[in-house]
This record gives structure tokens, C-alpha cells and sequence, in this order.
């Protein structure tokens, strides 16, 4: 076992300034930004990832925190309790305590086994593919304690392959690094990952994050069951998460388009996996482009899925990108068969579910389409919400009939 990265009491104070909102963190919310707390030259001489004690302005301690001066999130809340220790064995309770959640809730090893916050690991996502673990160390704490939680994730989950997935926008407003690793065992080749009857290919090396997104599971399945004998188009498919759901449950083809050569070449794996590949083709290209295209060609489908990137990542960000997702529905609007299907995502945190709902249906509506909403979906329970924290609240999948 690691030794214990962190150091030990008594730890550093750091204050909340008069102004700053002490009522949202005592509702639970856990982040301190750096326009909240006093940043005087010893605290800004703390090391990135250092432990503290967080006080308000009247000295009262409020919570443990662990500090990063070079953060605009400048303290991240490790311990409601300002007298916690958070050794090797206070992590090994909070990953025994995720596992305890995902073993209730799913009968094979392929989930998020850690969603940051949410479980009480600030800054820390990990994917679990079977007998590999895929962690995301996106706080500083958490990248010098990499090594103790690689240990103790192999001891109680009984994984043998760790790998640490140093990329994304996260690790860079941390100051963090991009060098990723494996961290214990050996690095597999594309992983087999069974999910609502289909056979998914991860590959955990040069994927997409983790290799895989777990977090659409339930929505996949809930498409899936309005695709029975349907024509199903899948655009942004990535490694093709609804239609090869769909053709699962019996869809009669399934079109999956995308950007990217590589997550194409997993999908058509998958499908070969997966016993479908009869019914399955993808189409390359730029999702705009593919979906003009088929408009041009007078293409219909019964179900017609658009599941794109991040296009409002933060609110700067928010105007362009929910103009960007009225385009995508107007376009997708367009391809559906009379009194067939559209499913619309987003998985910006910036754009909430109402702001997201309002421009999908202006889309719908620049494509001349009427609309009945079937059902709001969000992201599976291995991807909880903290309730004070609406970033954990980020994906959001409408389900449209239309006429």
C-alpha cells in the first residue's frame, strides 16, 4: 500500500471573505471560488492540493478543504467535518461506499464506479470496464494521491489494470498535466462492454474520455424500446450508444454518422460483437454536412437520434451554443417520418434543461414540424447528482413524437 499523501494535523486555516456566500456552502454546496476567499500571501503560498481548514469571516470552521491557489475553484469541500482526517483509510470508505451503490444497481462491472463530487471524491472520475479501472484525476489533491487510490481501488474493487486519463479541459484549469498512464497492470486492447443487449467496444487507451459513456445507458434504452422495426439514424454516434440499442431491440437498420474514423471503426465492432451487423452501416463526416445531405436525398427515418458534444461548455459559451442545438433540431426534425421519433442531447452544464427544451423546440419549429414531448431523461444513477451543484446535473435527453 502507498503511503498517505496527505499530511497531517493540524492543517492551515483559510477564510471565507464578509461578502462571500456562506449560506450555499452550508447548504452543502462544495466548492470555494477564489472571489470568495481572502488570498493573502500565505495562502496563496500554499501548495496546490494542500489540505485546510475553511473558516467563514468570523472564524467559525465550516468544513476540511483541500486548496489550490492556482484555480479559480480555489478550495474544493473534502470533509463537512473541519476535524476529519482524510488518510488512505477515509478514501478506502468512500470508494467502498460508491462500490456498495453500483453492486445494488448493476449485475456486471461496466459503470462509473466514481462521479467526483457526487461521491465524495472532489475533482475524481472513474469508469470501471470490467477487470480496469479508468480514473480521471482532474483536481490537484487527487493527482498527488493518485498512487494511494490506484492501491486501494485494486484492493477493494479486485481490478488488476488501473489506468489514469490525463486528458481534458478540467486538468488544465487545475494547472495539471496531460501525461497519461497505467498505473497497475498492463494496458488492455478494446474492451467488450455488454450493455441493453448490445456488445460496445471501449477502447481506454485512445478513446474518448474513458473510452466509453455510461452515462447514456438509461436513455439508450428508452429509445431503444420506441425502435422496434424502425429505420434509426444516429448522429454524433460516437461508438454507435443508441443505434446499436436500437437494433437490439429489433430495429429494422440503423445508420450511425460521425466525425471520427476511430469511434466509426469501434461502432461497426461492436456491431459485429454484437450479432447486427446486417442491419448496420455508419457514414462519416461532419454532422451538419451528413444531415443536409440525407435532406437532399429525401431520406426518412422512424427514429432519429442527435447526441452532440458540448456546444455551451460554460456561459460564455451559452449563446452560440443553443444556437447550435436549434440548428441540430431543425435539421434532425427534418429526417423523421411523420409520427416517428426525435431524441434530442446535450451534455453542456451551462445550458439547463429549460434553456436546452426551448431551443430544441425552436428548432422544431423553424423545420415545420408540431411535437408532442414524451419523456426528459438525464444521466444514469452511476452518474449521481450533488444537490448543491448543478454542474453534476449536466446531460439532458428529450424524447419528441412528431407529427
Amino acid at each position: 500500500m502507498s503511503a498517505s499523501p496527505f499530511s497531517v494535523p493540524p492543517y492551515p486555516v483559510v477564510r471565507l471573505k464578509p461578502k462571500a456566500n456562506t449560506a450555499a456552502l452550508n447548504a452543502g454546496a462544495p466548492w470555494v471560488y477564489a472571489d470568495e476567499l481572502v488570498t493573502d500571501r500565505r495562502t496563496r503560498r500554499l501548495p496546490p492540493g494542500s489540505l485546510a481548514v475553511l473558516e467563514d469571516a468570523g472564524r467559525t470552521p465550516m468544513a476540511l478543504v483541500t486548496v489550490n491557489p492556482e484555480s479559480k475553484i480555489i478550495a474544493r469541500v473534502m470533509d463537512r467535518d473541519p476535524g476529519a482526517v482524510p488518510d488512505a483509510d477515509w478514501l478506502r470508505a468512500r470508494i467502498e461506499r460508491a462500490l456498495s451503490l453500483r453492486s445494488r444497481l448493476y449485475a456486471e462491472p461496466f459503470y462509473r464506479l466514481v462521479h467526483a463530487e457526487a461521491d465524495g471524491l472532489p475533482g475524481v472520475i472513474i469508469d470501471r470496464f470490467g477487470d480496469t479501472l479508468v480514473m480521471q484525476p482532474n483536481a490537484a489533491w487527487a493527482e498527488q494521491a493518485s498512487e494511494t487510490l490506484a492501491d486501494i481501488l485494486c484492493e477493494v474493487t479486485g481490478a488488476s489494470c488501473v489506468i489514469k486519463n490525463a486528458s481534458g479541459r478540467a486538468r488544465g484549469l487545475e494547472g495539471l498535466d496531460d501525461v497519461s498512464s497505467v498505473m497497475r497492470g498492463e494496458m488492455p486492447g478494446p474492451i467488450e462492454v455488454p450493455m441493453n443487449g448490445a456488445t460496445y467496444i471501449a477502447d481506454v487507451e485512445g478513446g474518448q474520455k474513458t473510452g466509453l459513456f455510461y452515462d447514456q445507458r438509461d436513455n439508450h434504452a428508452f429509445a431503444a424500446k420506441l425502435s422496434e422495426g424502425a429505420r434509426v439514424l444516429d448522429v454524433f454516434s460516437h461508438v454507435g450508444g443508441f443505434s446499436l440499442a436500437a437494433l437490439a431491440a429489433g430495429a429494422a437498420s440503423g445508420v450511425a454518422v460521425d466525425g471520427s474514423e476511430a469511434a466509426l471503426a469501434l461502432a461497426e465492432q461492436g456491431a459485429q460483437a454484437s450479432g447486427l451487423a446486417d442491419r448496420f452501416e455508419t457514414r462519416k463526416g461532419d454532422a451538419f454536412k451528413v444531415m443536409e445531405a440525407l435532406i437532399a436525398e429525401g431520406a426518412q427515418f422512424d427514429v432519429v437520434v442527435a447526441d452532440p458534444p458540448a456546444f455551451a461548455p460554460n456561459k460564455q459559451a451559452l449563446a452560440n451554443g443553443l444556437t447550435a442545438y436549434a440548428r441540430v433540431a431543425s435539421l434532425a426534425s427534418k429526417l423523421v417520418a411523420p409520427g416517428g421519433y426525435l431524441v434530442l442531447c446535450s451534455c453542456s452544464h451551462a445550458a439547463d434543461v429549460t434553456k436546452f427544451r426551448q431551443a430544441s423546440l425552436r428548432g422544431i419549429a423553424r423545420a415545420e414540424r408540431a411535437a408532442q414531448l414524451l419523456h426528459t431523461g438525464a444521466a444514469g444513477p452511476d452518474h449521481p447528482m450533488h444537490p448543491a451543484l448543478a454542474e453534476s446535473g449536466y446531460l439532458k435527453s428529450l424524447f419528441f413524437r412528431l407529427d
